[in-house]
C-alpha cells in the first residue's frame, strides 16, 4: 500500500513513542510471522486487554505495514486518543448505525493492498477462562466481499501486564506477551455463496475456531467444548461447525 509521508511519518513518531514503552513493559515472542501476506490482508485476533491494540500494532509495524484497525467510534471522542486515532486514519465503527461506512473504509485499505486488524469478538472476552467467543460477523462480512487473505492471530500472557479493562499495567513481575499468527482461514468455498446469515455465522466461527487453534497452542492446553455468548453468559454449541466445506481447522501446531 502507498501511504503519504505525513502520514508514514505520523506512524515512525508513534512507533518511537511506544516501543520503547512496551519494550520496557514485557518482553515479546511472535510466532508464525511467514505467514502473514506482503499486502491485502485482515488479521482477526482474540482479545484481553487495552493494550492489545499497542501489541498487535507493534508486530504488524515491525513487519513493515502500517497497521489500521476497525475501532469503537466513542474513542475517537476521547481527548488526545481520539485525534491520534483520526490522524493516523484509524476505522471507526459506529454500532449505531450498522458499520456499514467502516466496512467501506476498510475496503478502501484493502484495496489499496493494505493491513486491517480486527477484533472479531467486538470487545474484551468475558469467557472466564479467557478463551475466544462467539463473533460478531463484520470481519466474515468484509473477508468474503473483498476475498483478501484472513489471518487469524492468538495473544496470550498480555493480559497479565494489564488485566481485562484495567486502566494501567502492572509491570513487575516483568511477562512476556506472546503473539502467534496461523495460516490462512480457508474461506473460498464460501465467497462464492450469497451473504446470508448462515454463510457469515459458518465463516466467522471458521475464524474463532482457527484464532482458538493457535491460541491453544501458545497455552499448551485444549479449549472447552462449546463457545462463550456474552449475550446469554454461557458456553454453547458451537454454530456453522457442520456447515458444506466447514469442518473445524486443524489445531495449530508448535
Amino acid at each position: 500500500m502507498t501511504e503519504s509521508a505525513g502520514l508514514r511519518a505520523g506512524y515512525f513518531t508513534a512507533a518511537a513513542a511506544v516501543r520503547p514503552t512496551l519494550n520496557a513493559l514485557m518482553a515479546k515472542e511472535w510466532q508464525g510471522l511467514e505467514n502473514l501476506p506482503k499486502d491485502g490482508f485482515i488479521l482477526c485476533a482474540n482479545h484481553l486487554s487495552n493494550l492489545d491494540p499497542l501489541a498487535v500494532g507493534h508486530m504488524v509495524y515491525a513487519q513493515g505495514h502500517l497497521p489500521y484497525f476497525l475501532a469503537k467510534a466513542e474513542l475517537f471522542q476521547l481527548p488526545v486518543v481520539g485525534g491520534l486515532l483520526t490522524r493516523m486514519r484509524q476505522i471507526p465503527v459506529d454500532r449505531a448505525r450498522g458499520g456499514n461506512e467502516s466496512l467501506l473504509a476498510a475496503n478502501q485499505v484493502l484495496a489499496d493492498g493494505g493491513a486491517i486488524i480486527i477484533y472479531p469478538e467486538s470487545t474484551l472476552t468475558t469467557d472466564p477462562d479467557l478463551w475466544p467467543m462467539k463473533a460478531k460477523t463484520g470481519a466474515a462480512r468484509l473477508a468474503l466481499k473483498t476475498g483478501v487473505p484472513v489471518i487469524p492471530m492468538a495473544q496470550w500472557g498480555i493480559h497479565e501486564v494489564m488485566p481485562g479493562p484495567a486502566k494501567a499495567p502492572r509491570p513487575w513481575p516483568r511477562r512476556t506477551a506472546r503473539i502467534r499468527l496461523g495460516a490462512p482461514v480457508p474461506l473460498e468455498d464460501l465467497r462464492a455463496s450469497a451473504l446470508t446469515r448462515d454463510v457469515l455465522d459458518a465463516a466467522s466461527e471458521r475464524i474463532m475456531s482457527a484464532i482458538t487453534g493457535e491460541l491453544e497452542v501458545l497455552r499448551g492446553e485444549p479449549a472447552p467444548e462449546g463457545r462463550w455468548n456474552p449475550r446469554t453468559a454461557r458456553r454453547e454449541p458451537i454454530a456453522g461447525r457442520h456447515d458444506p466445506g466447514g469442518a473445524r481447522p486443524e489445531r495449530g501446531t508448535p
